[in-house]
């Protein structure tokens, strides 16, 4: 090896140890990302670019915000195990209040469609992502993707979810709710946890064009809050993180597309 680098026995070409994943051309050295990754996944809460430059005593915010969008990369592992049994899906927004739209109309705001699933009288594993509307191509898409064919799928009563092939349909109209008390309590529960903590670690200072990574993030720390050991999420976000591909500063930037599978 030479300047860090490995040398290829048949092509005589250095390679870096970090070529291909997300530490690829990155300035800073490996313990301070590892420090880093532990500040994240130590902290119950997660931490922000602010705090995070605090910790690191980094010189620029920018730097600090750029690593943990690349760890949020690495936060969703590739073809990973879809929920089962019975699952609870439903929709919420993030965004500001918008006059003149009532129920789930709106033209600004994301729209998060979560799945929860029902273990016991508890939660099991969770699965959300933004989406562009409630139309049953978009809704159908979510559920396909992130619920195993044969598991019993438990939703509201609005009409896009009707038709669902593949699934035990467990459609619940209520038209009147007692206050307090929920359809699907499990799913609504993940929704007030997610807001709390987008309102608390990041003050709601979540734009569109990133939310999907949050909400990466806060998946990743939800289906692991059982976990007795703080050690073996920093072990996966390692394991995961040179798996991913690179991240370049200007893809960071990018604005997401909404899916709909």
């Amino acid at each position: 090896m030479s300047r860090g680098r490995f040398l290829c026995a048949d092509c005589r070409r250095q390679v870096s140890i970090t070529a291909g994943t997300i530490f690829h051309d990155s300035h800073l050295a490996l313990t301070t990302w590892f420090r880093a990754m532990w500040t994240v996944t130590s902290q119950k809460t997660g931490v922000s670019a602010l705090g995070l430059q605090r910790v690191l005593g980094l010189g620029s915010y920018k730097t600090a915000w750029a690593m943990l969008h690349k760890l949020r990369r690495a936060m969703v592992r590739p073809g990973r195990d879809r929920l089962t049994g019975t699952v609870e899906v439903d929709e919420t927004y993030w965004g500001g209040e918008e006059k003149g739209f009532i129920g789930r109309l709106t033209e600004e705001k994301s729209l998060i469609i979560i799945a929860a699933e029902e273990d016991g009288k508890g939660i099991g594993r969770i699965r959300m992502r933004r989406i562009p509307d409630v139309s049953k191509a978009s809704l159908h898409g979510f559920i396909a993707t992130a619920i195993e064919p044969g598991s019993i799928v438990r939703t509201d009563g609005l009409h896009a979810y009707m038709g669902l092939e593949g699934y035990t349909h467990d459609r619940l109209v209520q038209r009147r709710q007692p206050e307090g008390e929920h359809l699907l309590p499990r799913v609504h529960r993940v929704i007030s946890l997610l807001k709390r903590w987008l309102l608390g670690t990041h003050q709601g200072a979540i734009g569109d064009r990133h939310l999907d990574y949050y909400l990466d993030e806060f998946t990743f720390r939800f289906n692991r809050r059982k976990s007795a050991s703080r050690g073996k999420l920093f072990y996966r976000l390692a394991q995961q993180a040179v798996e991913v591909g690179p991240a370049p500063f200007d893809s960071l930037k990018a604005p997401q597309s909404v899916g709909t599978g």
